[in-house]
Formats: structure tokens, C-alpha cells, sequence
């Protein structure tokens, strides 16, 4: 389906891919991984068409559909959400105009018997069953359904794009993308912006998705339960292991012992023949031999060891300054935007040492709490910070407030003070900018470069108190171990809002979890937590959240498939009787024309040569008045059908 064919790609003297080749067959599931900045989203790029490779080539058929989600787009404003994930259905929405415009044309002509009346009968057939093959009729269905796997609520449906963040309007771009249904996905960190409850959702998505699949993702489970196959990329070249993340880790493992093997045998290779070399250079009788060693010294192709383990993230937060023991202390603390309530009567106290964590729904209040905290939102009730606190916050667009005109090395220099400045290089280097990296403008950094960089922001200043929503986004899975063990050796407080249950276990010993416009206090790490919801993930909690809420919203059954079979079958009942009134009003059109022309002929019977004693002529002409009156009545029976119909469709929303 897509082949990948030696290809090169440079960067200046920089070669960031040295030949890489692979094959994509239909309905393969491919996870693409790879250390940060390795050429993941390249790739991706290269693949959808958005950039060229400097040599080489990628065979795509013209008639495979590529639906590519990228980490950062432009999105769309001006209309309401519904209408804009609407805009999948490009097929359907010509087919209507299309069915529109014929329609208007066979009911404005009179020459039933014509050969281009015919074609126009025959046009509408082949539209209408086109549009059963592509299942029209569920179309609107399919939008919601998909809207709301993603975490928009039915009321969500009318408003503008404009009114939501940016991260709910990527789950936008993700609907219409989905609802194309391409045959081949390229997604670029799609749960980046989603919570639990809608990574679930997608990735039961994808299990049932028949098209072919290449992934970025840095979430484990989520590789694991949604791929089978995992390309790795490393110093350039491109590693083929048929099996899922897990069983890739342990194969790189066991290449990696094999590639140190390699490299070890090779060097005492090079060392033995440099000696022998330097020993008999100048000995007539040895230079066939010295003039051999060289020359296959020069032919050598060295053996290279992945960088990404030759390289050390050497993360430690700064010694945390003793503050009091009550570090944060929230009594009846209550936030509302405008009517909606975020959450109510929140009371909790965490003290110094403790490393807690916020878990919940995207939208019930867990960012809001850590912007309460920080000071960057007011509130109602009371909330105390204590003595001596220093807060650092990571804010979950932490990425995107970085000034892109920048360098990473000018991004620092901004923000340091004092003597911090004099280990601002060395302070980069712990985040892997070293050499010219801290040279390189903060726009071409990749999604997790520029995470590593304004985590290094908080290394300038000793905070007792690290706030940080969603730190790991974009970060790959090595990173997040490291970053894991920095936090855990941090000897401050420690409140962090994630969904990543692998991240959270044993570094956080207390849960506050935000649901149903409440804050619920539970003692233990997060597998204790989950025990004592007997559930098994983080995911299973979130789901029966949702289904809590839902209902007590808006009385929406549990059963959403039984839901969805209703409004489809409803669907087609509204097609099926609009379709039968468009038969009659054409019936009746052409039964009017029928008396019409009767009616003109009576008016000069002998003209015509109509005997005036013909009872079948009259009887004839009776009957068509009868047949008028009965299709009317159909025609009305079929509207108000469809008016019926429609009523019932809305009430279901």
C-alpha cells in the first residue's frame, strides 16, 4: 500500500535520515518510535506529502486515501461543532447538492417520454444508491457519536470552535479524520489532548478500524492494545520488529547487547590492525601485508552504538528551601465560569514532603485547581499557601508559551538571574542541549525538545512546591522514566496532574480525585487507589465517571448503542417518507398536466374529436380528478409523516 524507498533526508551538513526503507500492507498496525528529535513526525510528514526527501522516493497508489492527524495544525473557526466535523462527509454533501439539483430539474419538465427525462430518472437512482452505500442517512449519527467518544457533550454540538481550547478543537480535526475513514491513519500523539475515558474510546476505535495505521505515541498501553508492529528510528536508519511495543523493548535489548558486541569486537579489531600496522609500516618484506590492512581499515564500515543510549538525561531538581509544614490549605473553595460550575465546597490540606496527585475527566477542574494554586485564577472560599512556599508551575501548554523567535540557549538567559547564569550551559546539557543544540531556534524543536526545554526553566530557580499539569506530554518513554526518578529524589512538595497511570505509580502517595464537581481525598499510591475502586486502570475509573455524569445531566441511557440504532433507523424512516413525498409531488404534477390538458380540449370538443357520448372518456377523466385527490392525500399523509418523524429525532437529543 505504501512503500518507503531508501530515503535520505539532510538538514544542512546534518543527515537526519541515512536510506531508510520500509513497506505498509493494507490493514497493518504500526507503532513509530524513537528518542526525541529522531524523525518521527519527519517521517510522518515526508509520508503525508508536506515535506520532500533530499533522495529517494515514497510509492503511494492514487487511490489510497492518507487521513494525517500532525502533533500542531492550523484549526478551523466559524462554525458550530457539529457543522465542522460535518465537513468529513465531502461525498455526502456533494451527493445531496447533486440529488437537490435534479430533483428541482425533473419537476420543472413535462416530457415524461423524453430520452433526457429518462437520464435524469436513472442519474437520481445511481445518487440515491450511492448514497446508501456510503450510509448517508446515518451520517449525522456517526458525527455525534464520534464527538462524544471524544468527550464533547450534546450541548457542546451548536457552539463555535472558537470558544474551545486548543486541545478540544485537535479532538475536532481527530473527528473529521476518523469520520473520513481513509485507508491509511497517520496520527502524531493523538491522546496527547485526550483524557482516559476518550483514549479508551479511540483506541477501541482503532482495534475495529480496517485501514492501515502508522502511530506516534509515547503511551505504552496504548501502543500495546492498538499495534503489532513497531519501526524504530536510530541514528538515521529505520529497525523492522514484527511484534507490539512491549515485545519490542525486550528485542531492542537483545540487539543492543549484539550492537555492543559488535562495536567492542570491531574497535580491538581496528586496535590489533593499527598496531600491526605501525610495527611493519617500514619493513619491505611486511608492506603487502601493511598495504592490505589499510586498505580494509578504509573499506571498514564502522558499527555505531544508538545514541540515545550513549547519552545520559541527567535530571535533578535543586535542593528544595524548608517551608512550613501546611504547604497548600483549601477550605470551601468553589470555581465557575460564568453558569457552569467547575466544582464546589473543596477541602483538603497537603503538607510539606507530601507528592500528591489530581486525577479525573478532562473538564471537571483539575487544571482549574492548579491555577487556583499558583495564583493565576480567582476563586470563592479560602486557600492558603503557607510559610515560605516557592511555587514552579509546568503549565499543560507549557510548549506553546515559548517564544519560537528564540534560541534555547536566549530562552534561558531571559528568565536566569545571578549566579544561575554561570551554569546555564551546564544546566542545558543535564536536558541534552549540548554543542550547537543550544543554538537551534525554539520553532524547529520537536513537541518534546521543547518540554525538556521549559523544564529546564525550573531548574533556575530552588521551588519547595512543583506544580505541573501533564508534564510528560510529547516526552518519549525514556524521558518520562527520567523525569520520574528526578521527581522522586525531589525532596519539595509535589502536586501533578496526569493521566498516565505507568508514570504515576510510586511517586505519588496520596490521590485527590476531581469528579462530579467534587474533590475526594484517598490516602495510598495510585495502584492503592485503584484497589479500593476495585478497577483495574485508571480508564475503567474515568469511564464510570462519565457514565455517572451523563446521566445525571440529561437521562441518557446507558445503552448508547440502542441509542444510535434508534436515531439511525429513525434516519432512514425520515428518507424514506421524504423520498415518497418527492414520487407523489411528481405523480401529482403529472397528473395535474393530464386534467390540464383535458380540461383544454373540452373547451372545443369537436376540435379535437372528442364524442361527448363516450362514457369511457369521461369516466377516464373522473378517475384522474380521483387519482389527484388521493395522491394529495398521500402527499400530506408523507409530510406530516416527516414532520413526525423529525419531531421525534430532536427529542431524542
Amino acid at each position: 500500500m505504501i512503500s518507503v524507498n531508501n530515503i535520505h533526508l539532510s538538514f544542512g551538513g546534518f543527515e537526519l535520515f541515512k536510506g531508510i526503507s520500509f513497506q505498509l500492507t493494507g490493514g497493518e498496525r504500526v507503532g513509530l518510535v524513537g528518542k526525541n528529535g529522531a524523525g518521527k513526525t519527519t517521517l510522518l510528514r515526508l509520508i503525508a506529502g508536506e515535506m520532500q526527501a533530499t533522495q529517494g522516493s515514497i510509492a503511494i497508489p492514487n487511490d489510497v486515501q492518507l487521513g494525517y492527524l500532525p502533533q500542531h495544525m492550523k484549526l478551523a473557526s466559524g462554525q458550530s461543532v457539529l457543522d465542522e466535523a460535518r465537513l468529513a462527509f465531502t461525498e455526502i454533501i456533494a451527493i445531496k447538492r447533486e440529488t437537490e439539483k435534479i430533483a428541482k430539474l425533473i419537476a420543472s419538465r413535462t416530457d415524461y417520454e423524453s430520452r433526457e427525462y429518462l437520464e435524469l430518472i436513472n442519474k437520481l437512482a445511481e445518487l440515491n444508491d450511492r448514497y446508501a452505500i456510503v450510509d448517508g442517512d446515518s451520517a449525522d449519527a456517526r458525527a455525534e457519536q464520534t464527538l462524544i467518544g471524544l468527550g464533547f457533550k450534546r450541548s457542546d454540538f451548536n457552539r463555535q470552535t472558537s470558544e474551545f481550547s486548543g486541545g478540544w478543537r485537535m479532538r475536532i480535526e481527530l473527528a473529521k479524520i476518523l469520520l473520513q475513514n481513509p485507508q491509511v491513519l497517520l496520527l502524531d500523539e493523538p491522546t496527547n489532548h485526550l483524557d482516559i475515558e476518550s483514549i479508551q474510546w479511540l483506541e477501541d476505535y482503532l482495534k475495529a478500524y480496517n485501514g492501515s495505521l502508522i502511530l506516534i505515541s509515547h503511551d505504552r498501553a496504548f501502543l500495546d492494545n492498538v499495534t503489532h508492529r513497531t519501526l524504530e528510528i536510530s541514528l538515521g536508519k529505520i529497525y523492522d520488529y514484527r511484534v507490539p511495543y512491549s515485545q519490542y523493548v525486550e528485542l531492542r535489548q537483545e540487539r543492543r547487547e549484539q550492537q555492543l558486541a559488535a562495536y567492542r569486537n570491531q574497535q580491538k579489531l581496528i586496535e590489533d590492525t593499527q598496531e600491526f600496522i605501525e610495527r611493519f609500516r617500514y619493513k619491505a618484506t611486511k608492506a603487502v601485508q601493511v598495504q592490505s590492512r589499510i586498505k580494509m581499515l578504509e573499506r571498514m564500515e564502522l558499527v555505531e552504538v544508538d545514541e540515545e543510549d550513549t547519552s545520559k538525561l541527567n535530571i535533578r531538581f535543586p535542593e528544595a528551601p524548608r517551608s512550613g509544614d501546611v504547604v497548600v490549605e483549601a477550605r470551601q473553595v468553589a470555581k465557575s465560569f460564568g453558569q457552569k460550575l467547575i466544582f464546589s465546597d473543596v477541602t483538603f490540606t497537603i503538607e510539606r514532603g507530601q507528592k500528591v496527585a489530581f486525577v479525573g475527566r478532562n473538564g471537571e477542574g483539575k487544571t482549574t485547581m492548579s491555577r487556583i494554586i499558583v495564583g493565576e485564577l480567582d476563586y470563592d472560599g479560602h486557600l492558603k499557601i503557607g510559610h515560605n512556599v516557592s511555587v514552579g508551575y509546568f503549565a499543560q501548554n507549557q510548549d506553546e508559551l515559548l517564544d519560537g523567535n528564540l534560541t534555547v540557549l536566549e530562552t534561558i538567559d531571559r528568565v536566569a538571574t545571578g549566579d544561575i547564569r554561570t551554569r546555564m550551559r551546564d544546566i542545558l546539557g543535564a536536558f541534552l542541549f549540548r554543542g550547537e543544540d543550544v543554538d537551534k531556534r525554539v520553532s524547529v524543536l520537536s513537541g518534546g525538545e521543547r518540554n525538556r526545554l521549559a523544564l529546564t526553566k525550573l531548574m533556575l530557580q530552588p521551588y519547595n512546591l512543583l506544580v505541573l499539569d501533564e508534564p510528560t506530554n510529547h516526552l518519549d518513554m525514556r524521558s518520562k522514566d527520567v523525569l520520574k526518578n528526578a521527581l522522586k529524589a525531589f525532596n519539595g512538595t509535589l502536586i501533578l496532574v496526569s493521566h498516565d497511570r505507568d508514570f504515576l505509580n510510586g511517586l505519588v502517595d496520596r490521590i485527590y480525585e476531581f469528579t462530579n464537581g467534587s474533590v475526594k481525598e484517598h490516602i495510598g499510591g495510585i495502584y492503592d487507589f485503584l484497589h479500593r475502586k476495585k478497577m483495574d486502570s485508571l480508564k475503567e475509573l474515568e469511564v464510570k465517571q462519565a457514565e455517572q455524569k451523563l446521566s445525571k445531566a440529561d437521562g441518557v441511557a446507558s445503552d448508547q448503542k440502542k441509542f444510535w440504532e434508534e436515531r439511525k433507523e429513525i434516519e432512514k424512516l425520515i428518507r424514506k417518507a421524504e423520498g415518497q413525498a418527492q414520487k407523489l409531488e411528481l405523480e401529482i404534477t403529472k397528473t395535474e398536466l393530464e386534467i390540464k390538458n383535458i380540461d383544454q380540449k373540452l373547451v372545443e370538443p369537436t376540435l379535437h374529436g372528442i364524442d361527448l357520448n363516450n362514457k369511457n372518456f369521461f369516466q377516464n377523466y373522473e378517475s384522474l380528478k380521483t387519482k389527484l385527490n388521493i395522491l394529495f392525500d398521500q402527499w400530506e399523509q408523507a409530510l406530516t409523516q416527516v414532520e413526525e418523524l423529525k419531531v421525534k429525532r430532536n427529542a431524542l437529543n
